[in-house]
């Protein structure tokens, strides 16, 4: 929990459940996993997320349709945040770096396009699946 939300029930058992993975976990896999702490709907868990996300304490991997816990607490101060997807193993490690995020702002600057959320995916195999 941060220090600036106060989390309700439902989104401090999501935040968990995210942080407790060992992988991204989809809506409806978050739901089965809550069954037993009285969740029924998906509509819960979308409500939940949808908090996590404003509060900048999950993200959402666009590419597989599924949210992750925030492993940078300061993460929100950066305009670019991007995902290495490991296809092997599931691992997801979350970064951010500086040039990447000034080419893209200089990129559209110049393109006079006006950016709503910067989210790169990259994916491919980690070091770990390469070296076993």
């Amino acid at each position: 929990m941060t220090a600036t939300h106060e989390l309700t029930r439902n989104q401090a058992l999501v935040f968990n459940a995210l942080t407790k993975a060992e992988s991204p976990l989809s809506a409806y896999t978050i739901l089965d996993r809550l069954r037993d702490d009285g969740f029924r709907a998906p509509l819960q868990v979308y409500r939940a997320l949808d908090k996590l996300l404003d509060y900048g304490m999950v993200h959402r991997l666009e590419s597989l349709n599924a949210f992750v816990a925030c492993a940078h607490p300061h993460c929100g101060e950066h305009g670019l945040i991007a995902f290495a997807i490991c296809e092997k193993c599931g691992q997801v490690s979350e970064f951010s770096d500086v040039v990447i995020e000034e080419q893209v702002r200089d990129w559209t600057g110049q393109n006079g396009f006006k950016p709503s959320k910067t989210t790169v995916e990259i994916r491919g195999t980690c070091a770990s699946c390469l070296n076993s």
